[in-house]
């Protein structure tokens, strides 16, 4: 049995460019890895692909990405042998933090190392873009400009350590829905990965902070004002911005060291029952 980690990310940038001939929405963005994270404990077993888990929220089948990409690591490299994983869930489920996602990878990861099969990340990746459009991003973590779906990365390696306290609203969104409502307005070929990432690379903490901007936003809170309104509350009430991850409804803000995080954090608690301290990775 082995054990892998599976972290949770937030969008820094989220520029959408237009709609693609396959559905999809053309992205770029600025994706970084938080310390967030759930466990996975993978072992091989006599047959089948079993998760166990102890939470409630979350089918434990072929609907959970774990188990596809079980399904698709053991199709690839052609072995017979059952899969057992227990999964402990950290990270917030359906909120824009690519919990799921990064438990897919998380499998790929895991499995490569428990059958010693060799497969380098970029191939774990390659397979990771058949299963979610974050899963290649997951499989690596750190940071990195997506494009394409998502799946096209740019591997970015900066030093930035700044802290973010995530805050998951009780509201459940439709990426579908969100993504649907874009207006013509909110696409743009105008893209901020670029000077983003320049802010990191420069550790410049107050300039990155004023250039985090997600196109998504105004069509979720169109669709699901409450998101608006817990946003212009916890701005009010800390005084400072407060950002949204994918499609929401998890909101985040960023500090430069713990000690204004863990401020915010405690500042928080008071009125919002789910809300995690972390940093980035």
């Amino acid at each position: 049995m082995l054990v892998e980690r599976a972290y949770a990310k937030i969008n820094l940038t989220l520029d959408v460019l237009g709609r693609r001939p396959d559905g999809y929405h053309e992205v770029d963005m600025v994706m970084q890895s938080v310390d967030l994270s759930d466990l996975l404990w993978i072992d091989k077993s006599d047959a089948g692909i079993r998760i166990e888990s102890g939470a409630s929220n979350i089918p434990l089948d072929e609907r959970n990405l774990a188990y596809v990409a079980a399904e698709a690591f053991l199709r690839k490299a052609n072995i017979s042998s059952g899969i057992s994983i227990g999964l402990e869930k950290n990270i917030p489920v359906a909120a824009g933090l690519a919990g799921g996602s990064s438990d897919a990878a998380a499998v790929l990861r895991g499995l490569n190392r428990l059958f010693a099969t060799g497969y380098s990340l970029d191939e774990l990746a390659e397979l990771g873009a058949s299963i979610g459009s974050d899963v290649p991003f997951c499989v690596y973590g750190g940071c990195a400009v997506a494009r394409g779906r998502g799946e096209r990365l740019q591997r970015v390696h900066h030093q930035m350590r700044a802290w973010v306290i995530i805050i998951r609203p009780p509201v459940f969104v439709s990426t579908a829905d969100i993504y649907g409502a874009l207006t013509p307005k909110q696409m743009t070929q105008v893209v901020r990965s670029k000077s983003m990432i320049e802010s990191l690379m420069d550790g410049d903490f107050e300039r990155m902070v004023g250039l985090v901007d997600n196109r998504l936003r105004p069509a979720t809170q169109r669709l699901y004002p409450e998101v608006a309104e817990y946003a212009e509350r916890l701005s009010s009430t800390l005084g400072q911005p407060v950002h949204m991850s994918g499609s929401g409804p998890t909101l985040f803000l960023l500090a430069p060291n713990e000690r204004r995080a863990q401020r915010s954090y405690n500042a928080i608690r008071g009125f919002m029952k789910e809300v995690y301290l972390c940093r980035f990775i």
